[in-house]
C-alpha cells in the first residue's frame, strides 16, 4: 500500500484510574451525555484524517463497543502497563495495516480538541519531523517540600499538550529503540531518538481531565454552549376490552385498557414524539413501524429510551419535559406523583424535571364521550451547536 501522504490518528485510551470518581475508568465517564472518549474520537474525526486506531485496556472491551457504536472504527488494540507500552502497540497495529505518513498520538483524557490545532501539527510535523502544542506557563513555579521552597524561572517554559504528530517510520522506529524507562509522553521518546519537535500553538481546550472537579468544569462549559430547542408531541389511542391503562410506564387499574400495537401508552407515546421532534429525528412511527411485528405490545419505554439514547448520542440533554393527559377516565390525580416519577426515571432526570397534568374536554368529543385517550407533550432539550 502507498502511505504517502496519509495521516492517521492514534488514541490512547487504555488507562483503568477512577481518581475522577464515577466508579469506571474516566475515559467512559460522560460529559454532556457523551463517554469522554466519544468527545475525543470526534475531535480526530477531521478531514484530513483518514483513519483513527484506539488502544483500551484489558477488560474494556465491552465498555469501549457500547461507547463507540455510533463510529466506525478498526478493531481495537489493547494496550500495555504503561502509557509508552500502549502507544507503541498502538503504532504496531497501525504498521500491520499498512503504516502511514503521518500519525497524531492523542490522549483520551485530553476530550476537546480544536480542529486548528490538527492542522498546525499536521503541518508542523511534515517540516520538522515532529510537533507538539504548547502553552506557556503562567504561573509562578516553585520547588515544594512541607514548606515552599525557591522559585523556578518560568522563562522559556511552556505545558505540552497532545496530540502530538510526527512522522509514521519515524516515530514507530523510535518507540521500538526505546529503553530509558517510563516516557510521559511520545515527544521525550521522539527526542531521544534524534527527531526534531516543533511547537505549535495550544489550546487551553486541550487541558487534561484528571480529577472530579475538572469534569464539573467540563460539563459546565459545555453546557454554556449548548442552543435550547424545543419539541411538541401528540398521541391518541382509543378503549378496548381490558382492565387497565398504562400512563407514563404506569399501569393504572381501570374497566378497559387502550388499543395499540405496543402498550399503547398515550403519556410516552407523546413525550417520545416530542424529544424526537426536538432533535429533528421524526416521530416515532418512523422508528418504531407499527407495521413491524417485533413491536407488537412492546413497552413503551423502550422508545422513550431510544430517544433519549438519541439525544445522548449527539451530546445533548434533556431539560424538561410537560405532559397533558386528555381523558374523562381513569381519574389521573391520585396516580399523578407516580406517573411522574416513572417519567423521570425512564428519562434519567429529578422529578422536578417532569411535569404531569391531566385535564377533561367539558364531555366535548371523543375523549369527552369516554372514547379514548389524548396526550400532549412538550420538550425542551439542549444540543451542541451545528457548524455549517
Amino acid at each position: 500500500m502507498d502511505t504517502r501522504g496519509k495521516i492517521v490518528a492514534l488514541l490512547v485510551a487504555a488507562g483503568s484510574g477512577t481518581r475522577a470518581g464515577g466508579g469506571l475508568p474516566k475515559q467512559y465517564r460522560t460529559i454532556a451525555g457523551k463517554p469522554m472518549i466519544g468527545h475525543a474520537i470526534e475531535g480526530l474525526l477531521h478531514p484530513r484524517i483518514a483513519a483513527v486506531h484506539v488502544v483500551i485496556g484489558q477488560g474494556q472491551e465491552r465498555q469501549f463497543a457500547d461507547a463507540t457504536r455510533t463510529y466506525s472504527l478498526p478493531e481495537p488494540t489493547l494496550g500495555g502497563s504503561e502509557r509508552h507500552d500502549s502507544a507503541r502497540r498502538g503504532l504496531e497495529a497501525i504498521a500491520a495495516q499498512g503504516g502511514a505518513d503521518i500519525v497524531l498520538i492523542h490522549d483520551a483524557a485530553r476530550p476537546f480538541l480544536p480542529s486548528r490545532v490538527v492542522d498546525a501539527l499536521i503541518d508542523g510535523a511534515r517540516g520538522a519531523g515532529g510537533a507538539v502544542p504548547g502553552l506557556p506557563v503562567v504561573d509562578t513555579l516553585a520547588r515544594s517540600g512541607d514548606l515552599l521552597g525557591d522559585v523556578v524561572p518560568r522563562a522559556g517554559l511552556i505545558r505540552v499538550q497532545t496530540p502530538q504528530a510526527f512522522r509514521f517510520p519515524a516515530i514507530l522506529a523510535a518507540h521500538r529503540a526505546w529503553k530509558n524507562g517510563i516516557a510521559t509522553d511520545d515527544a521525550q521518546i521522539a527526542r531521544a531518538a534524534g527527531i526534531e519537535v516543533a511547537v505549535v500553538e495550544g489550546d487551553t481546550m486541550l487541558e487534561k481531565l484528571t480529577y472530579e472537579a475538572d469534569f464539573v468544569r467540563a460539563e459546565e462549559r459545555l453546557a454554556a454552549s449548548l442552543i435550547s430547542r424545543t419539541g411538541m408531541g401528540f398521541d391518541v389511542h382509543s378503549f378496548e376490552a381490558g382492565s387497565g391503562v398504562w400512563m407514563g410506564g404506569v399501569l393504572i387499574p381501570h374497566g378497559r385498557k387502550l388499543k395499540g400495537h405496543s402498550d399503547a401508552d398515550v403519556v410516552l407515546h407523546a413525550i417520545t414524539d416530542a424529544l424526537l421532534g426536538a432533535i429533528g429525528e421524526g416521530d416515532i412511527g418512523q422508528h418504531f413501524p407499527p407495521s413491524d411485528p417485533q413491536w407488537r405490545g412492546a413497552a413503551s419505554s423502550r422508545f422513550i429510551e431510544h430517544a433519549r439514547g438519541l439525544i445522548a448520542a449527539r451530546g445533548g440533554r434533556i431539560d424538561h419535559v410537560d405532559a397533558t393527559i386528555i381523558c374523562e377516565a381513569p381519574k389521573v390525580g391520585p396516580h399523578r406523583e407516580t406517573i411522574r416519577r416513572s417519567v423521570a426515571a425512564l428519562l434519567r432526570l429529578p422529578p422536578a424535571g417532569v411535569s404531569i397534568k391531566a385535564t377533561t374536554t367539558e364531555r366535548l368529543g371523543f375523549t369527552g364521550r369516554g372514547e379514548g385517550i389524548a396526550a400532549q407533550a412538550i420538550a425542551t432539550v439542549r444540543l451542541p451547536e451545528e457548524k455549517s
